[in-house]
């Protein structure tokens, strides 16, 4: 069937990112350990896997407002969870371990068998659950309660310009991540998930993993595999990014070339893609903590359109853009550093 891979695989890498902020509870951690805010988000990686939970959900960005409903359990050795939208346009999310497909209807589905790591759920924070305190700085600033269950608030304040600040409640049992803001340079709050009800329990049945919607399946090639740092890229280079920022996966799309980038709670995506004959907008949008900003280039009378994408404030988003060089050779170096933070 015929789709625009465009406008739905953006769809459902949107929907990705935001059930990834939610799969975070383990009850494998004692309470002494989480004395420290250090002792709270060790808690992190475990919980991303081991906690069978469902309940419902509101997410925010800017002034645009979703609410969703999450089942998710860890089953037969990999992570389980479906998401349906309750407002708004209707759509499901279906994951099981590395497999992920998003069901929107009126446009078909898509599998991603990878998927970009976004949020507290990107990939280095899952294998090294500490935010680096180079450049987050953690502390417990008190307790609360979120959706019935008692609850500890942790504070990561950004220690420099390029990144979000972030306050995170986990429930004191489990450390279920139960509501999280994103924060701007001044405090303002970008970004906020919570849930609005909330059942954690011993397990989950299959029928909870069943897509609803199914309406013919669309096979998405893989999203690819992490490049190491330092790693060679086809046709660009990337000139600049914050320190802290590594590779985390490389996307494909169309045809034009693209890779994320972590510190292990935020990332950036970059996108470089001919343009042809199509007339795109430059500059800059944003919606809560999540910037795009787009500028045009040239090279060998062919023009491209670079992409910024990502949890990073404006200007430092126009600044990864900006660093951008197009190559005409097949590789190029990436990743050059310089030490403004």
């Amino acid at each position: 069937m015929a789709i625009n891979m465009n406008k739905l695989g953006v769809s459902c890498l949107y929907w990705f990112f935001t059930a990834a902020l939610l799969t975070l509870g383990s009850g494998a951690a004692l309470a002494s350990q989480s004395a420290t805010a250090e002792g709270w988000l060790q808690r992190l990686g475990p919980a991303m896997t081991l906690t069978t939970y469902q309940g419902v959900f509101v997410y925010a960005r800017g002034e645009l407002a979703h609410t969703m409903q999450i089942a998710h359990r860890y089953h037969n050795g990999q992570i389980e969870e479906r998401l349906t939208q309750q407002d708004g346009a209707s759509g499901e999310f279906l994951r099981k371990g590395d497999e992920v497909l998003c069901v929107l209807p009126d446009q078909g589905s898509v599998r991603l068998e990878e998927v970009v790591p976004s949020g507290v759920f990107a990939q280095p924070l899952s294998e090294h659950p500490m935010p680096d305190p180079r450049w987050y700085k953690a502390s417990v600033m008190g307790n609360d309660r979120v959706a019935g269950y008692d609850a500890v608030k942790i504070a990561l304040d950004a220690r420099d310009r390029h990144r979000h600040s972030h306050r995170l409640w986990l429930e004191k049992d489990t450390g279920l991540l139960l509501k999280s803001h994103s924060l701007s340079a001044t405090g303002k709050v970008l970004d906020r998930f919570q849930f609005t009800s909330l059942n954690i329990m011993d397990s989950l049945p299959d029928s909870e993993f069943i897509l609803q919607q199914r309406d013919g399946e669309v096979a998405y090639r893989s999203l690819g595999d992490a490049p190491a740092a330092g790693s060679r890229l086809e046709n660009w280079r990337l000139g600049w990014r914050p320190d802290g920022f590594g590779p985390a996966a490389s996307p494909r799309t169309g045809g034009g070339q693209a890779v994320a980038f972590s510190d292990g709670l935020a990332t950036f995506s970059v996108f470089v893609e001919s343009t042809g004959d199509i007339v795109m907008p430059a500059g800059v949008s944003r919606i809560g903590a999540t910037t795009a900003y787009m500028r045009h280039s040239e090279l060998a009378d062919a023009s491209f359109l670079i992409t910024v994408v990502g949890e990073v404030p404006p200007a430092t988003a126009m600044r990864i853009a900006e660093s951008v060089e197009l190559g005409d050779s097949p590789s190029q170096e990436t990743g050059a550093q310089d030490n403004d933070h």
